[in-house]
């Protein structure tokens, strides 16, 4: 699963999630993508479940590119432990992802097998999405919806 190497710091505040994504808000690499619709964490496991959804359904055609990282670490307290005596053990790592962000891009497909293949991703992650896909005479990103 996805993590950083290191981090400078074991364990980070919980943040917030206002506001819409001002970064990775358009199509960078590929033709066709999903686009997130509500702020949400997602998992490392999360995303890679995605991943394996797509590139087994367009059966290795194509590429397939991840724009989110799962860099905070989230902690938590083992089951049955009283208040207090300090902050947990990082459990997991999350992507913190904004409305408007776009997490997966794919090229060299045709436009229904892109679809498909985002939409079952889409069904891996906890928040909404939608179908992306490049304009052509732009680099701007297009609703198909």
């Amino acid at each position: 699963m996805l993590m950083p190497k290191r981090v400078k710091r074991r364990k980070v505040f919980r943040g917030r999630m206002t506001g819409k994504a001002t970064r990775g808000n358009t199509l960078a690499y590929g033709t066709y993508g999903i686009m997130a619709m509500e702020p949400c964490w997602i998992k490392s496991n999360q995303i890679e479940a995605a991943r394996i959804a797509m590139t087994r359904y367009i059966k290795r055609g194509g590429k397939v590119w991840i724009k989110i990282f799962p860099d905070k670490p989230v902690s938590k307290k083992a089951i049955g432990t009283r208040m207090g005596s300090g902050k947990g053990a990082p459990e997991f790592w999350v992507a913190v992802v904004k409305p408007g962000r776009v997490l997966f891009e794919i090229e060299g497909v045709a436009e229904e097998v892109a679809k498909e293949a985002l939409r079952l991703a889409g069904h891996k992650l906890p928040c909404k999405v939608k179908f992306v896909k490049r304009e052509q005479n732009e680099g701007g990103v297009k609703d198909e919806n």
